[in-house]
């Protein structure tokens, strides 16, 4: 059963096949509890709504709505511990970037039924580096990680989880925020989370952060009050803590039963090339001679100068399935687009995520690659973005060489870009930057006299700007004529 908040402030309880809702107030939501808002209607988006509190213990029984509170229903649900033996763990991969290169990565998880949690990939031309949260006990995702590392044009796979290091995610949210001490509020929330307003509208305000997983969870909990509208996120991107960088072509286990090697050490992936995964031709280091004669640095710009294609940027709003990500990468490869930036994370709807793909075509061709995207079962919306005046943020972590006089000089630079330090060791300082393609291009260019030793880096997300303007459309609409 679930109940719902009538016109009236009555609640009514209504069956639902899914795992049983109730209507809680946001504040007083427990620990370990996931929420999320509904999408306000247009009598929501008018003004608050009583709000009711059903306890779990009586979901069957009408309860009274909270005397002098106001504001968006939130549904919550109980979240369910992980089983015994079973682990968040973080990937990194770092791989060659070729035509199929992100299908092929996803589908070694959808052949095996893997969940993947988050997933951000940062390309290049040249290089790519994916970090990916999955679910599993230690023996299968060293499986993953060693079918991981078979596939063509693999420079390293490592299990980061028992290794000191940071996570980042970026979320952009369009919040319901009526003129008047509504939005004030809001602001107020926004400040306390350190979030910046990147578009105001008569109606809603849209709202960056940055931060760790637990940050990201309590704003979002945060604003589902006001009425979240629309959401899209990010995956987590991770670099290790201090003067650790990822490792080379090379597996790590932590059990000796997974592998005959001591747990810790480094195992050798060419010994063993079976199971379902694109390998090279030929064997050995020779195989892959040539491929990686590249900086093992991500780039912090995918270089498109000179294209004839314009980047289409597409929002994609799907079905949380296992293979979902697989179904759509594998509708782009095989017809030959290039993906620039993708990004998977949550939406607003529970049991849905967008993904934000920047994709370089003409526009026939891509309203064709629309129509066929849009034909898979589990893909609910395909948005061609590029047709209105959009926000797009990107984040990036940038670890460089830093001595003890060479600091204030860094602290500078990361506050001139808006920037701020996540990270300080005896030789090393790490950054954490948000925006455009373009600052991070600048900012990357005055960090690299000083040694850039590794750059993660998420895909672009973006949002409709309900305010209807921005530079791009302002630069192809006629202004006003100034007579001399």
């Amino acid at each position: 059963m679930h109940f719902a908040v009538s016109g009236k402030g009555a609640v009514v309880a209504r069956p639902c096949p899914r795992p049983a809702f109730h209507a809680i107030s946001a504040p007083s939501c427990p620990g370990l509890r996931k929420s999320f808002s509904a999408r306000p209607t247009p009598s929501q988006t008018r003004g608050p709504l009583p709000l009711a509190r059903a306890s779990p213990d009586t979901r069957d029984t009408p309860t009274v709505p909270l005397g002098g509170e106001e504001g968006y229903d939130v549904y919550v649900y109980e979240a369910e511990p992980l089983e015994e033996g079973v682990a968040k763990h973080t990937l990194s991969v770092f791989v060659g970037d070729e035509a199929g290169m992100i299908n092929r990565v996803a589908g070694v998880f959808a052949r095996r039924g893997a969940n993947i949690e988050s997933l951000a990939v940062g390309l290049t031309q040249d290089k790519a580096l994916f970090t990916i949260v999955a679910t599993g006990t230690e023996a299968t995702v060293a499986n993953l990680c060693k079918q991981l590392a078979k596939l063509v044009n693999v420079r390293y796979v490592e299990d980061i989880t028992a290794s000191e290091h940071f996570q980042r995610e970026l979320f952009i949210a369009k919040v319901a925020a009526p003129p008047g001490a509504t939005r004030t509020e809001l602001q107020q929330v926004a400040e306390v989370f350190r979030a910046r307003v990147v578009d105001v509208a008569e109606r809603t305000l849209t709202l960056s952060a940055t931060g760790d997983p637990g940050k990201i969870a309590a704003l979002q909990r945060a604003l589902g009050r006001f009425g979240i509208v629309e959401l899209v996120r990010t995956g987590r991107i991770a670099l290790k803590r201090g003067e650790n960088l990822f490792t080379g072509p090379q597996v790590y286990r932590k059990r000796p039963a997974i592998s005959n090697a001591d747990a810790g050490e480094p195992v050798n992936v060419e010994a063993s090339m079976d199971g379902d995964v694109y390998t090279s031709s030929g064997s050995g280091s020779a195989a892959h001679e040539g491929v990686w004669n590249v900086r093992n640095v991500l780039d912090a710009y995918y270089e498109n100068e000179g294209s004839e294609f314009e980047p289409y940027t597409l929002l994609l709003e799907v079905q949380d399935r296992p293979g979902v990500l697989n179904q759509v990468t594998g509708v782009v490869a095989r017809r030959g687009y290039n993906v620039q930036s993708l990004a998977v994370g949550n939406s607003e709807r529970e049991g849905y995520s967008r993904i934000t793909m920047v994709v370089p075509g003409n526009a026939t061709g891509i309203e064709k690659l629309m129509k066929q995207v849009q034909k898979l079962v589990y893909v609910d919306r395909v948005t061609n973005l590029n047709a209105n005046p959009f926000v797009a943020r990107e984040l990036m972590l940038i670890k460089v060489r830093a001595t003890a006089a060479q600091r204030g000089e860094l602290l500078n630079l990361a506050q001139i870009f808006h920037g701020s330090v996540l990270d300080v060791s005896l030789t090393t300082l790490t950054i954490e930057v948000t925006g455009k393609e373009d600052k991070m291009r600048a900012l990357q260019s005055v960090l690299e006299p000083y040694g850039i030793l590794e750059v993660a880096r998420t895909g672009r997300i973006s949002l409709v700007r309900d305010s209807g303007v921005d530079t791009k459309y302002l630069s192809s609409v006629a202004g006003n004529k100034v007579m001399l």
